[in-house]
């Protein structure tokens, strides 16, 4: 399209993650319904199952050189800590409210802050080690949701997730050195959807056919979302359209309260607002560095 092709890098780079961010959020959405009556390991698997069907003909196309991998412990390792989001992150969207589960998912980028400077040996001056505390803040005033002096295990789920997706992140900037992004692609898909299957298995509740759609819709949204974000993160400069993919926590606080019923409460708000305002912080102060966020377009996806 003439227009299209006229609008700047960044504005194109804007639509596309406001998209993505739609699409996290209803795929969020179709995860909680799914979950009224499914297992998170159920949901998993079908959502593999479904991603894989999507990007079989890519992977098979690229055989051998699709399978073929100059790291396979990091792969394991990606493998093993994706699914450990996965199913913290989804566990949390079933059980809390979606906009409670959004903003504490959001908890990610201050992960990444902690392990890029134990993994990777990033130095990180005061302003952005001032960013993360203030974050983390945040995300302490959300674990106790209403005031009752206690965590919310679910909400420490959430956080455990956001830590999972962040570790994932790192991997994902070693493993882009070496492997392709569709060796990447295809060793998660695969991977995670086989060490669901057993306890899939065990939990197996027979959906209805409204159910299938759901589950299927899970999968196929997902692959949607990761597209878009992808060709956010190729268009534009990360530094220039990070800060919109916060757009999540209004679509899911009005999901949340037209499908669900659940109105944020005080605390998460409040938290959210901390949490939103120290990455914007963040994001600004890497921008005037020259720098860009440790993210990458084929990691997402995961909790969100």
């Amino acid at each position: 399209m003439p227009i299209w092709d006229d609008l700047p890098p960044n504005t194109i780079g804007a639509l596309w993650i406001l998209l993505a961010a739609f699409l996290f959020t209803i795929m969020a959405t179709f995860i909680k319904m799914a979950g009224e009556n499914m297992s998170v390991f159920q949901i998993l698997v079908i959502r593999q199952l479904v991603m894989v069907v999507i990007v079989a003909p890519k992977i098979l196309r690229g055989l051998p050189t699709s399978l073929k991998t100059h790291r396979p412990d990091l792969q394991i390792a990606r493998v093993i800590f994706a699914t450990i989001a996965m199913l913290c992150g989804f566990t949390a969207i079933i059980k809390l409210p979606l906009a409670d589960a959004t903003a504490l998912g959001f908890s990610k980028t201050f992960f990444i802050t902690i392990f890029a400077i134990f993994f990777l040996g990033e130095q990180v001056g005061i302003h952005r080690w001032g960013a993360t505390i203030v974050g983390f803040i945040g995300v302490l005033l959300m674990l106790r949701p209403e005031g009752t002096g206690f965590v919310d295990p679910y909400a420490a789920l959430a956080i455990l997730g956001a830590a999972g997706a962040g570790i994932v992140m790192i991997i994902l900037r070693i493993l882009t050195r070496t492997d392709s992004p569709t060796t990447i692609l295809t060793y998660q898909a695969l991977l995670v959807g086989l060490l669901m299957i057993g306890p899939a298995i065990y939990t197996w509740h027979t959906p209805t056919l409204e159910q299938w759609g759901i589950l299927i819709m899970v999968g196929v949204v997902a692959w949607a979302s990761q597209m878009c974000n992808i060709k956010a993160f190729r268009s534009g400069e990360a530094t220039a359209i990070a800060s919109l993919d916060y757009t999540r926590l209004l679509y899911a606080a009005v999901i949340g309260i037209v499908v669900f019923g659940n109105w944020p409460s005080a605390a998460t708000l409040a938290g959210a607002a901390i949490i939103i305002g120290a990455s914007l912080y963040t994001v600004r102060r890497e921008a005037k560095r020259g720098r860009q966020l440790a993210r990458a377009a084929e990691g997402r996806g995961y909790n969100n």
